[in-house]
């Protein structure tokens, strides 16, 4: 791999602390890091080298899979600098370039300059202009920039914010990142469809009934609720994470793995997607506010309740949407979308659900209980993928009860999956965007949830909070699938 300067803007934040250097040490013990190989860190909070690279340490003891003190002391010399920064001001810029420079001197060949945007939305303009000013996108060999979701508040912002980028680095350069498109299982998806004979047949409306993605969270806005009141679940989980869940299920095969290759069939998903009027918003979406409840035996408060959120917030933690994908694969196949905070349990899974078979043979006393056929991929807490199907139970009399096939990556493989930051860190070094979003799919992913966010914004809700903590979100999200004759999948059979 090629000499890297990794410069993380927001350096002592949160999202560096929690996950971007443990997920960079574990890249570091593996071997999967280049060997000239920097990072510079740039924060507006006043510490010294060491007091940075100890409070690093204390992230990655904490949050990394593994922590061995000999393996640290040589990551930390990968710490090559802290940086106190006004982002706003030009002088800050050209002493980056400049620590970047001296850095480049030390090495045979010239260096990638990656710069890591972890820092508030409302700083990404001004950073990205900055960059420009002080010709940093020019690195020595190529500069890279990776963004953090969200990426816009709406369709314009999102246009706005690509425009900005576009006069500072070409298409090629920019790295959107969604870390759900790092866990194993989400990569595991194309795996399954398009290595596997078993699956590609039958992978379209002839025999799928429908499709259930469901993001739930027990956790609450947490410290979060200054940033949720601007965000809702349906900009912070449907318009990033799960649209692109949905593109990975619907998307047709692809010529090759090329990084381009993919990311087209996933445009094209969503170029596919039936488009909603505001008239029909009340029809095919519905939103959700937790009120007090229980989780885990412990009473928790309700979304208005929580620190940084308005007494009389309109803000929804719950989204449910019902879309169509108008091709000829996927005609009037319903994809059914859930996310929530504070729900029964947390999981993150994908329910493909094939349709009847067209005659029962079996007498009605065969029957203990009769369910779909169903391919279950679960992304979280634990990851597996399930096939539920019919078989005999033994004995004289013919009764048949579903039963599970169930792959489990842990079992399977007997090693841990690495993280998501692990899996999307390397590719930026390395260069590969095919689980990066390139503009036109956020853009596209934008213009589906655009009238929605429209008409919520225009019509307050006059029943939140509508769902008690603990629970599986209000009434009208059952009604939205139940009166299609179908169910949310909850676990089990």
């Amino acid at each position: 791999m090629a000499p890297t300067i990794l410069v993380i803007f927001g350096g002592a934040g949160d999202l560096s602390w929690r996950k971007l250097f443990p997920a960079l040490f574990s890249l570091y013990c593996s071997g999967w890091l280049p060997e000239n190989f920097a990072i510079v860190a740039a924060d507006k909070k006043s510490m010294s080298l060491e007091e940075y690279r100890e409070h690093i340490r204390n992230g990655i003891e904490t949050f990394a899979p593994r922590y061995d003190s000999s393996l640290w002391s040589c990551f930390s010399e990968k710490i090559e600098s802290y940086l106190v920064a006004d982002l706003s001001e030009e002088a800050f810029y050209e002493s980056l370039k400049h620590t970047l420079q001296q850095i480049a001197t030390k090495w045979d060949s010239p260096p990638n300059w990656i710069f890591y945007l972890a820092i508030s939305p409302t700083l990404i303009k001004t950073v990205v202009t900055h960059i420009g000013i002080a010709q940093l996108s020019e690195a020595p060999r190529e500069s890279r920039i990776v963004v953090e979701k969200p990426y816009g508040h709406d369709l314009e912002s999102a246009n706005e914010l690509d425009q900005c980028l576009g006069k500072v680095f070409k298409e090629s350069q920019i790295f959107r990142i969604d870390h759900y498109l790092g866990k194993e299982t989400v990569q595991n998806i194309l795996a399954l469809r398009f290595s596997n004979a078993w699956w590609e047949p039958i992978w379209d409306s002839r025999y799928i009934d429908h499709v259930q993605i469901t993001v739930a969270e027990e956790v609450g806005v947490e410290q979060r609720g200054e940033y949720y009141e601007h965000a809702g679940a349906l900009r912070d989980m449907v318009q990033n994470h799960m649209l692109q869940l949905l593109c990975l299920i619907a998307m047709e095969p692809p010529v090759s793995f090329d990084s381009d290759e993919i990311r087209n069939k996933k445009v094209d998903v969503l170029h596919a997607v039936r488009k909603i009027s505001v008239d029909e918003v009340h029809q095919v979406a519905v939103r959700g506010q937790y009120g007090r409840g229980w989780i885990r035996g412990k009473e928790v408060v309700a979304y208005r309740e929580e620190p940084g959120v308005k007494p009389d917030s309109s803000t929804e933690t719950f989204a449910a949407i019902k879309l169509f994908v108008d091709n000829w694969r996927w005609q009037n196949v319903p994809f059914y979308l859930r996310t929530g905070k504070r729900l029964a349990k947390r999981v993150t899974q994908i329910v493909v659900t094939l349709k009847p078979i067209p005659h029962q043979a079996f007498p009605p006393r065969a029957l203990d209980q009769w369910l779909p056929n169903r391919m279950i991929l679960n992304i979280q807490p634990e990851e597996s993928i399930s096939l539920v199907f019919h078989a005999k139970i033994p004995g004289p009399v013919i009764r048949l009860s579903p039963v599970n096939l169930q792959f489990k990556y842990q079992e399977a493989f007997k090693k841990g999956s690495p993280e998501a930051y692990e899996t999307l860190l390397r590719d930026v070094i390395i260069g590969d965007g095919t689980l990066f979003m390139r503009s036109d799919q956020a853009q596209a992913a934008w213009s589906i949830v655009d009238p929605i966010l429209e008409f919520w914004q225009s019509t307050p809700p006059i029943d939140f909070p509508n769902y008690p903590a603990g629970s599986w979100g209000p009434e009208a999200a059952q009604v939205l699938i139940a009166k299609d004759g179908k169910s949310w999948y909850e676990g089990g059979f």
